[in-house]
């Protein structure tokens, strides 16, 4: 063992030191999240919460199709400036700009249009549908901000500059909070808004991260050399394309995942409330170290990258490797913690006793797909690093919805185990991701190193 620590230990270093950064950005994303529903689920209901729940598992499709495509930009910036070829970052950044904040508009309009047929036809129940409508418009226009503040993240994750976004997002939360507690509440004279209150407090929060995070990238020194070549008045075809053949793909594999998730909660919302809202605590507890993986995933496929664009590939290997040993090792951390502390854990986002005994058994099961989650994100960050993004995209679609949610909806639904049965169904589709991605992975670095 302890030959192996030093074989890795220099790739340990350099990828915590990318990814801890990351990972607090990222967890801010679920954070938000959260903090919306631990707000409404204190002091609003259990009716409202499962609409949160509801909204969070339809709106999280649209914004990662647009988060996964400003991803696209992320391995190109990483490889380019591998090669040092800095003129064509920016570049890079002024298609990526204009390709987000185009999507933002289309993802927007589609959720403003689309949000009243689709929680209408979910044979959702009446009451949580009323509370839902008006939440998710709002929340839907906060996709525009949100892809604004990603574009400039993902460029500065590139370049290996990941503290700004991270300091961005902790203060981001914070004032979600706040707001949050006063829309919600009514403080300071202001009439209590209730669920929607939530919703105007994370697009306040997504606006005030866009701007910062823009003034940051552009008006920093350190980031003078890239942006030689910036316009915003101008989009370049090729440019576009290449961003587009990584991004499609990136958010395609999210997608997968994330809405076989939302299909299972919109399976166990045909149960009930109760079980929906206890679907919602679990999920946001899972979701938390979920973002821990991601985060370490862009910090293995800024490496990769890094890697790749300098021919290194013996090194490719090697901090590939890293990344997975570390996210193996805090997955199975957290899966300890869930088996040990579920039963109080859902106390932190409801009181409602009907709602924590349920959710104290899908933690369970979260413990379960816990390393099988950290270990297919963490894949599909490595060989997105590497150029590879169809041939994995193909393997999320079968583990989710070939594999994951028939079982799920067989077990859970047909045989009549209720939300754990749904939640088996993941727990097997994330581990035929995990398996099946890493094999990919081994295949094609070992190809590289002995041809290369």
């Amino acid at each position: 063992m302890k030959q192996i620590y030093l074989k890795f230990k220099p790739h340990y270093q350099d990828t915590l030191k990318l990814a801890i950064p990351i990972v607090i950005s990222q967890v801010g994303h679920v954070a938000t999240h959260l903090a919306d529903s631990i707000v409404v689920g204190h002091f609003v209901g259990t009716v409202a919460l499962a609409a949160v729940s509801l909204v969070g598992s339809i709106f999280i499709i649209p914004m990662l199709i647009g988060i996964g495509i400003s991803y696209g930009i992320t391995p190109l910036i990483s490889q380019e400036n591998g090669r040092g070829n800095y003129e064509e970052c920016g570049r890079l950044l002024s298609n990526s700009f204009i390709i987000n904040i185009i999507t933002g508009v289309i993802l927007f309009t589609s959720m403003y249009f689309g949000s009243v047929y689709v929680l209408d036809h979910l044979n959702q129940s009446p009451e949580v549908v009323a509370e839902a409508k008006p939440f998710f418009i709002i929340l839907g226009f906060s996709i525009i901000p949100l892809l604004i503040f990603s574009t400039f993240k993902q460029f500065a994750e590139g370049l290996g500059f990941t503290k700004q976004a991270m300091q961005i997002s902790i203060w981001g939360n914070v004032i979600n909070i706040i707001l949050g507690l006063t829309f919600v509440k009514g403080l300071f004279g202001i009439e209590p808004m209730g669920i929607r209150g939530v919703g105007y407090s994370t697009l306040i929060d997504r606006s005030l991260m866009a701007v910062v995070m823009a003034i940051y990238v552009l008006r920093a020194p350190r980031f003078k050399k890239y942006l030689k070549t910036f316009v915003i008045t101008h989009i370049d075809r090729a440019r576009s394309i290449k961003i587009l053949k990584i991004g499609i793909p990136v958010s395609l594999q999210s997608t997968f995942e994330v809405s076989a998730f939302g299909g299972a909660n919109i399976l166990i919302g045909t149960i009930g409330a109760i079980e929906q809202a206890a679907h919602q605590v679990a999920i946001n507890m899972a979701a938390v170290t979920f973002m821990v993986a991601t985060g370490l995933s862009s910090a293995a496929a800024i490496r990769s990258g890094n890697n790749t664009g300098a021919k290194n590939y013996n090194q490719l290997r090697l901090s590939a490797l890293s990344s997975y040993h570390i996210v193996l090792i805090f997955m199975a951390f957290t899966a300890l913690l869930f088996v040990v502390v579920n039963p109080w854990l859902p106390w932190i986002v409801t009181n409602d006793v009907s709602v924590i005994a349920i959710a104290s058994q899908l933690l369970l099961l979260a413990a379960v797909f816990q390393v099988f989650d950290g270990a297919q994100v963490v894949g599909l960050g490595i060989l997105r690093g590497m150029g590879d993004v169809n041939i994995p995209t193909i393997i999320t679609f079968i583990a989710y919805w070939i594999i994951g949610l028939p079982i799920g909806y067989l077990i859970g639904i047909r045989m009549g185990y209720g939300a754990s049965g749904v939640w088996c169904g993941l727990v097997c589709g994330l581990g035929a991701a995990a398996i099946m991605l890493y094999f990919r992975f081994n295949k094609l670095s070992k190809k590289l190193v002995l041809t290369n």
